[in-house]
């Protein structure tokens, strides 16, 4: 299945609906090369922070929190990531797929939780593509 993205762009405003739903599946188009696995992310700033954590006189418990707290600083670079997904293994591509790297079926995304819909625009989508709530 390929991934679709649920889009609402501006309608007009009859009192009714503010929203039109347009569903669009992205169009990808792997280069040739596949990218070296250490240009996909930026982790130079993490790296800084690690350190500095690192030679803090803090106790362990707190450096250990600190420590997972600095990767939220590393810049994913997602196009590269999309060209190394297409030139990788199965099990590589296996365990992108699974932390969200790249998202292949829409469906297992929200399934695994990494897409969350209120349920006043699940229940509109599925009203107007006459599937169920």
């Amino acid at each position: 299945m390929s991934a679709q993205t649920l889009l609402f762009e501006p309608a007009v405003d009859d009192g009714e609906r503010k929203y039109s739903s347009k569903i669009e599946a992205p169009v990808y188009h792997p280069s040739h090369a596949k990218p070296h696995i250490l240009i996909l992310c930026d982790d130079s700033k993490t790296e800084q922070l690690i350190l500095e954590i690192d030679e803090s006189s803090l106790p362990d418990d707190e450096k250990a929190f600190l420590r997972s707290a600095a990767h939220r600083h590393s810049v994913f670079h997602y196009e590269r990531i999309a060209d190394y997904y297409a030139h990788a293994t199965p099990e590589m591509q296996r365990l992108m797929e699974r932390s969200a790297l790249v998202i292949i079926d829409f469906n297992a995304a929200i399934e695994q939780g990494f897409v969350r819909l209120c349920d006043d625009i699940r229940t509109q989508y599925f009203e107007e593509y006459n599937g169920d709530a």
